[in-house]
């Protein structure tokens, strides 16, 4: 009788018959974290975002981010953004290369963001505006042609690059449009035949696929590519500026989205300015990125809301937007249909205020505050030699008229150095009044004094009147006497204070 060979290998093995209990928990809690890890959330995905200038890269990431405020950088800039997993409490980081439009001078950087590396971690944002749809088109294969010459310049493997394509192809293939998983009717269910195992089983193992048309992924870089047309508001402006239809938003529609298909990429209209898709291209890029789960269909009723996922387009529903095309044709040449208006304001961009030099401004201050001093010195000037007295304007002197009314006389005498003008007009004056005082009567004046308000008068004799005359020719010699006086008291005392202050000022 054969021996038994577990007794055998339990009796070599004495340690291993006797299993601790508690090693064995340790082991079973070991393996089911390891199981685990692998689920856990790559952290070493990235996205490549290539545009032009002013095409809304940086806004469109920073929105994304959650953020409002944006401060653009320059040549090859790094971000990233927070991704979690909630259904199993997780989260990681997912890198953002933006590389600046002028990579004309900037081809080097390239090499950071996508190499032989991390090649297969990457996609491919590209980025183009609606503000300027004449250059869409062209922006898009400028970019792409710049996306193959680094790629050939990265020397792949040929074996692996084959690879990174059919990973690609499987990925246009294997697209099923949300809530078609249990009906079964996407596209790459319907492009799979399946031939059953010899046991009997159910389960299908793919044979082959299909072949995909001519014009479908005929420019497989190998890559996940995803195509965002930013400014997707500016759409109500070129309407309203540039006389826009909505024929020429489909032309530029079907154009776009035969783009995409000749590289399996998916489209997606977005606006950073009123956060428009903003939300849905960072779920779309998560989706595509970490496999997490993804509802949205395929969206083509709003014009400036379209979203067309990789795998769901072809050329008939592409066709569908032919019909409202009437004015041109959808083969003519995209620069001959969307052109650059005449009045198109293409300098858009807002210029950078650059600080100036600090001593060059503290010099250009230090100018400002002498020409501050010289005007303010010119106007009062804080000692001169050559004084020239001020002439004190006397108080208008009144007096009391024959007719009982008051007249005042001008005192100026600026423009005469020691106040002569003043006397002359003064004694002027005075000669004038009395000249007239003799001709007229004083009716108004009784006893010397002027009469009060509207009484009547009393009747006088010729003797009385006489007196009376004779009464107020005195009083008003006499008025007109203590005014000179006290005018030149006036004037003399107006020189001794100008003289002072002459020479207090010197």
């Amino acid at each position: 009788m054969a021996p038994n060979r577990s007794s055998a290998h339990n009796s070599l093995n004495p340690a291993e018959s006797n299993v601790d209990p508690e090693r064995e928990i340790w082991s079973s809690i070991l393996q089911q974290v390891q199981k685990t890890a692998t689920n856990k959330l790559p952290s070493n995905k990235s996205i490549l975002v290539l545009g032009d200038n002013d095409s809304g890269k940086t806004s469109l990431i920073a929105k994304m981010q959650g953020m409002d405020a944006t401060c653009k950088g320059s040549g090859l800039e790094y971000q990233y953004l927070m991704v979690r997993d909630e259904y199993r409490d997780e989260q990681t980081q997912c890198g953002v290369w933006i590389l600046d439009g002028n990579y004309t001078w900037k081809s080097n950087l390239l090499k950071f963001a996508l190499n032989a590396d991390n090649f297969a971690d990457t996609t491919i944002l590209l980025v183009c505006s609606m503000s300027k749809p004449w250059d869409i088109i062209n922006s898009l294969h400028h970019w792409v042609e710049v996306l193959e010459s680094h790629i050939k310049s990265l020397n792949l493997d040929p074996k692996k690059l084959e690879h990174f394509r059919e990973q690609n192809r499987r990925r246009f293939q294997d697209y099923i449009s949300p809530g078609d998983e249990i009906e079964g009717l996407s596209a790459g269910h319907r492009n799979r035949t399946y031939s059953y195992n010899s046991g009997g089983g159910d389960s299908p193992t793919e044979n082959e696929r299909d072949p995909l048309p001519d014009n479908v992924l005929c420019n497989n870089l190998g890559l996940d590519i995803v195509v965002a047309v930013t400014k997707a508001d500016y759409m109500s402006t070129l309407e309203k500026e540039y006389d826009y239809k909505e024929e020429h938003f489909d032309y530029i529609q079907q154009a776009v989205r035969k783009f995409c298909l000749e590289y399996g990429a998916t489209l997606m209209y977005v606006s950073a300015k009123i956060n428009k898709n903003c939300d849905l291209l960072y779920k779309y890029l998560v989706h595509r990125i970490y496999g997490l789960k993804f509802k949205t269909p395929a969206l083509v009723v709003e014009k400036d809301a379209a979203f067309i996922p990789s795998g769901w387009d072809n050329e008939k529903k592409i066709a569908i937007l032919y019909e409202n095309i009437q004015s041109f044709s959808p083969d003519d040449n995209y620069n001959d249909i969307i052109t650059v208006p005449m009045n198109a304001n293409l300098t858009q961009k807002e210029q950078e205020i650059v600080a100036e030099d600090d001593q060059i401004f503290l010099i250009k201050l230090r100018s400002q505050l002498n020409q501050q001093v010289s005007v303010s010195s010119g106007s009062t000037p804080i000692r001169s030699t050559n004084t020239t007295p001020t002439v004190v304007k006397p108080r208008q002197s009144t007096t009391g008229s024959i007719g009982g009314s008051n007249q005042s006389t001008p005192l100026s005498g600026t423009n005469t150095p020691g106040g002569e003008g003043v006397l002359q007009s003064f004694f002027n004056s005075l000669l004038s009044r009395k000249s007239t005082s003799g001709a007229q009567s004083s009716p108004g004046m009784v006893g010397g004094s002027p009469s009060i308000g509207n009484s009547p008068r009393t009747p006088v004799s010729s003797n009385t009147s006489a007196a009376a005359a004779a009464s107020a020719s005195a009083a008003a010699e006499s008025l007109r006497s203590r005014d000179v006086h006290a005018e030149l008291d006036r004037i003399i005392e107006g020189n001794k204070q100008q003289s002072q202050l002459s020479d207090v000022g010197e």
